[in-house]
Formats: structure tokens, C-alpha cells, sequence
């Protein structure tokens, strides 16, 4: 698989985790925070047994900007742009965005930046 093709699939795994951590959340009332770290990232303030990754799928990912997104737990969040790249710079850098009422989504880096 290509390195284009891995980061779109990372791109929506991710997507997928962080809609998980924003449902958990907001079924359980509490602050859960998304934070990019050098190697990974990690949820915060999940319940004790849900347990997400906290590793990459293959290859290192740059995140831009790096820092916390709060998930919840309220509906309504932040408006929120994440940028996903590889280090080697050989693929273009891709998005997921919400609108903080709407599910993190794919966004190409052609449209209109927020």
C-alpha cells in the first residue's frame, strides 16, 4: 500500500477514534482530551476499561497544530482542524475537521481552510 493510501486510512481511523472518545464522553459526563505526543498520541479522562490505542498504525505521523482537542462533554465542542503528514514529506498532508456539532470528517486540503 502507498504511503498516500496508509495516511488516508490513518486519516480515517482516526476519525473513528476521536468520534468514539467524543461518544464516551458524552455518555459518561466527563472531560476527555485528544493529546499528540512525539511518538503517539493519548486519550485522557477516559472511563478505566475503555481502552483506545495509543500508536500509530505503521509509520510516525506529524500533527499539526500539536496541541490537546477537548472531545466533550458537551455536544457542542470547539471547531476543531487536524493535520496529518509524514515526516518524509512525500504526501500530501490531510485533514479532519468538525464544525464541534457535526462528526470529525475527511477534508481535502484543496477546499477552504477554516
Amino acid at each position: 500500500c502507498s504511503k498516500s493510501s496508509w495516511l488516508t486510512q490513518t486519516r480515517h481511523w482516526l476519525a473513528t477514534l476521536l468520534e468514539s472518545a467524543r461518544a464516551q464522553a458524552r455518555t459518561n459526563g466527563s472531560l476527555v482530551i485528544w493529546r499528540p505526543m512525539p511518538q503517539g498520541f493519548r486519550f485522557e479522562g477516559l472511563p478505566q476499561g475503555v481502552k483506545m490505542p495509543g500508536q500509530w498504525l505503521q509509520t510516525a505521523v506529524t500533527v499539526q497544530p500539536a496541541t490537546p482537542v477537548v472531545l466533550g462533554p458537551e455536544p457542542l465542542i470547539p471547531r476543531q482542524t487536524i493535520t496529518l503528514s509524514l515526516p518524509d514529506g512525500n504526501s500530501p498532508p490531510l485533514q479532519l475537521v468538525t464544525d464541534g456539532l457535526r462528526p470529525f470528517k475527511v477534508q481535502s486540503l484543496q477546499g477552504s481552510r477554516p
